[in-house]
């Protein structure tokens, strides 16, 4: 099963594919020739955007990345991001002219390339000027280094100053916001969403079968699945905590909505991350074969408006289970800003 380049990234008029491959698991859950394997059967596949990152697996991924590449560099469209800590030292970390410029050189060398499609801020930093950060990224685009940038997991309020300063000062404004969406994380439908669409931002969203909640082994009265991602942040997946308790009983009535609809609920939950209109492509993580297959297949699903409507019951819009859901920590909720 093949994927075509359909899509357009939001205002940039670049065509990229709805699936993205994701590379988080390369040299972390999944060996160099494992991931070596599957990047090269997605893009066999008809993929050709790939999403990494400086920080993941501290630029062994970004390199896994390259050598996969080699030969096929000018057919993808090739996104990575700066802000995470790199080794030891907290300075090489951020969101500042200094950080970025060192950053990106050091990206570009990993992923063995002279320029790199979408360069993103990973998270905010409230610790470096909105301002600052805007100004270095158009110079990396003047320089050549960089096509576009964007953000990543941005509240609403900090992608509209973003596009202000961006106007007020001449500069170009962010290309992209990428986020978790989901069947159940859905707050981005509140604010995120009409804003990317205002300013013609395309979304990348991540996470559509929501860190494995929605791969069907969450069922009520089933034992809970054996996850990684579970031992690194339980508080998220204890079924037990009555936010978890909700989310298991949705999913479990998610997976009838599947079954009824004679699908598959990662058919479902692919699908309906695809569906929505701000939503440019959605990053996939598959450790298999049989799992790139499968996401392949639910790229083509089709979900009609009676489907969408029993969703919306289930699991209203713009419903956010657990405020981690939203891949950032809010500092309006931080003890300190509520006095506590």
């Amino acid at each position: 099963m093949t994927i075509e380049a359909d899509r357009i990234l939001g205002r940039t008029g670049a065509r990229i594919t709805p699936l993205t491959l994701g590379s988080m698991n390369f040299g972390r859950w999944q060996d160099e020739t494992e991931s070596l394997r599957i990047l090269g059967a997605a893009l066999d596949a008809g993929i050709n955007a790939v999403d990494t990152a400086d920080v993941y697996a501290q630029g062994v991924t970004e390199r896994i990345v390259g050598k996969g590449l080699k030969g096929r560099r000018d057919d993808v469209f090739l996104a990575t991001k700066f802000h995470g800590q790199i080794g030891e030292n907290p300075s090489h970390a951020g969101n500042s002219r200094r950080w970025i410029t060192r950053a990106v050189d050091d990206s570009l060398r990993r992923l063995d390339t002279d320029y790199i499609d979408l360069y993103q801020a990973h998270r905010p930093d409230p610790d470096t000027d909105l301002l600052e950060t805007l100004h270095t990224l158009n110079d990396l685009i003047r320089a050549g280094k960089i096509r576009y940038y964007g953000t990543s997991v941005f509240p609403a309020h900090e992608q509209v100053r973003a596009h202000w300063l961006a106007e007020r000062h001449g500069l170009i404004a962010p290309h992209t916001e990428q986020l978790p969406y989901s069947l159940l994380v859905r707050g981005s439908e509140r604010e995120v969403f009409p804003v990317a669409q205002r300013y013609g931002v395309g979304v990348i969203s991540y996470g559509p079968l929501a860190a494995g909640w929605l791969s069907g082994k969450y069922r009520v009265g089933g034992d809970q699945p054996e996850s990684a991602r579970a031992e690194l942040i339980p508080g998220r997946f204890d079924v037990a905590a009555p936010a978890n308790a909700r989310k298991l009983a949705a999913a479990d009535a998610l997976a009838v909505v599947a079954e009824d609809a004679g699908l598959s609920l990662i058919d479902l939950a692919v699908a309906f991350a695809l569906n929505h209109p701000a939503i440019s492509s959605v990053i996939i993580g598959p450790r298999t074969h049989g799992h790139l297959d499968a996401y392949l297949a639910a790229a083509q699903t089709v979900l009609s408006d009676e489907v969408l409507d029993r969703i919306d019951e289930i699991v209203e819009p713009g419903t956010q289970f657990h405020d981690r859901d939203t891949g950032r920590d809010t500092p309006s909720l931080q003890p300190a800003a509520l006095r506590r």
